[in-house]
């Protein structure tokens, strides 16, 4: 090999070691950019973002026949979009269902959904896989199963599988628990939820006007597994807040 080939091939892995190193950059200020929930979380618009964007960031890194300005261009067209959709999955609840999907309840009251099972390609064996990584092998101590976007499966065991609480030793009431029921969300009253509460929507406005209150001041309403109503408002009046970023 001669001297002037050395120089051409060193010249070549030095601007493969550039744009690796610009790639790997690039994706790291992205990832501060989309913020933290992209890294924990990963939904149906976040997974699509993160292959969009490996699949961009190694052409950028190794391939030389692809313009550098076209591959930087498309990084950031794709950030903004995954930037501004999730900002919109903020503001509004519908676009978040659509962008997102929403949890799918897979065991209800101890009994499988065959069909919720069957619709997210769900087999019997991949359901109790997931239940004894979740420290469950006995399906028989499952009240409620929910397959969430993310993939994750959130289990809540029957009353007697559970750890006992100083709260459990003392409760007299002996009421059946339910799923926790969403009725208010980022200042929105979920209708159809209402219905499945006993709740109605004159005794939600009466309670929140004693309050002075409105729906549109709530940022979060549930009603728990205890049939209580929790409330968090969008202004709570913290003196001092622990962390705000």
């Amino acid at each position: 090999m001669s001297f002037k080939e050395r120089v051409i091939l060193l010249y070549d892995h030095f601007i493969i070691l550039i744009r690796s190193i610009s790639a790997f950059l690039l994706l790291l200020v992205i990832a501060r950019i989309l913020g933290k929930q992209t890294l924990s979380n990963m939904n149906f618009h976040d997974f699509v973002t993160a292959v969009i964007m490996g699949a961009i960031a190694a052409n950028l890194a190794f391939n030389e026949k692809m313009e550098v300005i076209h591959l930087i261009i498309s990084l950031v067209v794709f950030t903004g979009t995954s930037y501004l959709l999730s900002k919109l999955n903020l503001r509004s609840r519908k676009i978040r269902l659509l962008a997102e999907g929403s949890p799918t309840v897979l065991i209800e009251g101890g009994k499988i959904l065959e069909h919720n099972l069957s619709k997210n390609k769900m087999t019997m064996d991949s359901l109790n896989q997931a239940l004894r990584q979740k420290e469950v092998f006995d399906i028989n101590e499952v009240e409620y199963a929910l397959l969430e976007v993310n993939g994750q499966i959130s289990v809540m065991k029957k009353k007697q599988f559970r750890t006992v609480t100083m709260q459990d030793i003392h409760k007299k009431d002996k009421t059946k628990e339910q799923m926790p029921i969403e009725i208010i969300m980022d200042g929105q009253l979920l209708k159809d939820n209402m219905s499945l509460s006993q709740v109605s929507q004159d005794q939600l406005t009466k309670q929140l006007k004693s309050h002075q209150k409105q729906i549109s001041d709530v940022f979060y309403a549930v009603i728990g597994s205890n049939g209580k109503l929790y409330i968090d408002y969008y202004k709570d009046q913290l003196k001092h807040p622990v962390d705000v970023e």
